[in-house]
């Protein structure tokens, strides 16, 4: 039986399992144990399984991950995105689609903080929802823009995908988040465009409000400076030389947590909420790690990874057209498997697949950074896109009266911006690696 074969039959094993409902990291485990145990043996199997989690988990780079995870926890309990959301609304209120447009901002801001998607959505949706309904918001556009808006948690840095890619490439975690600036402030004005286009064709959707005064500003402007001083400590320390990803994380973590405390919107019990929520998703993490692992030490056994590189560079097809499919499967992928799985499963087969690959006659790690946007702009798709659209979901759920169709009909705008960046993103690989170059 062939290596891709094999390969073949272990992911149809897998997607078997998720099907049953199996928790994602046993379903990938199952069958890497199985295929592992057969193409090796047991006694080889059960030696690789005495080593592998303290190799794993043995890792100083993975400890960033629970660290970005505190810190997001304590500005989602801390009242951070109230103040994003007063502020951005005294701005922009008074368009027409306003109050959306300043959902997406604080979005975009409580992001920089949060590093999570599906924390972003939740926690701007609770305080712009109820807004965007006293001013007689559609449910349509109010549920899409936050679900979209949600999606900048994990494009704009920091982010948890990113770090991980970042472990499973073995590259630096601090390049690929200035790498990751540029695409994200497209995004941002991205869906602040379609929100505008949209309101013009629809102006009842999102009515303009009352404009607020200098002095109304300036008042929410003064929640906000804490913010702004942490993203400057954090992201200046590590481009600054002054401290590494992870040092930048745990004080990144103790000074969200300082201004949670400060502004008096965090006590003792709230501390504890952020401590074991961040336990119970670290946890989930490294499961699906362990999984993950399993599924792709077996797939290495099989040589899976290499023939499929040699195949496809043996197809003679344009690298352009095989990172599109790559893309495209992504995207189909994104349906069925949430964000974090699908970069731990797939990375270590299709990254030397990309590796083997000229594109534009890039260096190795240029490629590589350049290729980890691109994965995360479409992991950033397929949090929106239907039939599952887990942000989709989120928001929906806090907003029970909306029906689930109207909200993916709101999407569609952004839908449609995000394929035109993805687009400028292939095309022009120097909207990514500017920043990069720029700091080396």
């Amino acid at each position: 039986m062939s290596s891709l074969a094999i390969g073949g039959m272990l992911f149809a094993g897998m997607l078997v399992l998720m099907a049953a409902r199996v928790p994602i990291a046993a379903a990938m485990f199952v069958p890497g144990a199985i295929g592992y145990w057969a193409l090796a043996g047991s006694n080889a199997f059960l030696s690789h399984l005495k080593g592998a989690v303290f190799a794993r988990f043995s890792v100083y780079d993975l400890s960033v991950i629970p660290l970005f995870l505190l810190m997001g926890q304590f500005a989602t309990q801390g009242g951070l995105s109230r103040s994003l959301f007063a502020f951005a609304s005294s701005l922009v209120g008074h368009f027409r689609g306003g109050i959306a447009m300043a959902a997406m901002l604080a979005c975009a801001a409580f992001g920089a903080i949060s590093g999570s998607s599906v924390a972003t959505a939740a926690t701007v949706a609770q305080v712009a929802l109820p807004e965007m309904r006293r001013f007689n918001y559609s449910g349509r556009l109010a549920t899409a823009t936050l679900a979209a808006g949600g999606t900048l948690g994990i494009l704009i840095p920091p982010s948890v995908v990113l770090v991980i890619y970042a472990i499973l490439t073995e590259q630096n975690i601090a390049k690929l988040f200035a790498a990751a600036f540029l695409p994200g402030f497209i995004a941002t004005a991205g869906y602040l465009l379609a929100i505008g286009v949209y309101v013009r064709f629809h102006p009842t959707h999102g009515p303009a409000q009352p404009e607020h005064s200098n002095a109304e500003r300036w008042a929410t402007m003064k929640d906000v400076w804490p913010v702004v001083v942490i993203f400057i400590v954090v992201f200046g320390g590590i481009y600054g030389g002054i401290f590494t990803s992870t040092e930048a994380a745990a004080i990144g973590a103790a000074s969200t947590l300082a201004t949670a405390v400060w502004k008096r919107e965090l006590d003792r019990a709230g501390i504890i909420r952020c401590f074991l929520a961040t336990a119970e998703t670290s946890g989930m993490i490294f499961m699906i790690f362990f999984g993950a692992d399993m599924l792709n030490s077996a797939l290495a056994l099989s040589q899976m990874p290499n023939q499929l590189a040699q195949t496809v560079a043996g197809l003679g097809l344009p690298p352009l057209v095989v990172m599109v499919g790559i893309l495209l499967f992504y995207v189909v992928l994104g349906s069925v498997m949430d964000e974090l799985s699908m970069i731990l499963l797939t990375i270590p087969v299709l990254f030397p697949v990309i590796m083997a690959l000229d594109f534009y006659g890039l260096g190795a790690t240029e490629k590589a950074i350049w290729f980890g946007i691109l994965v995360l702009t479409v992991v950033e798709i397929g949090l929106i896109a239907p039939p599952v659209g887990l942000n989709v979901y989120v928001v929906n759920g806090l907003a029970r009266d909306v029906p689930m169709a109207e909200t993916y009909r709101g999407v569609v705008p952004f839908l449609i911006t995000d394929a035109f960046r993805l687009a400028l993103l292939i095309a022009f690989p120097i909207l990514s690696l500017w920043l990069v170059r720029l700091l080396d």
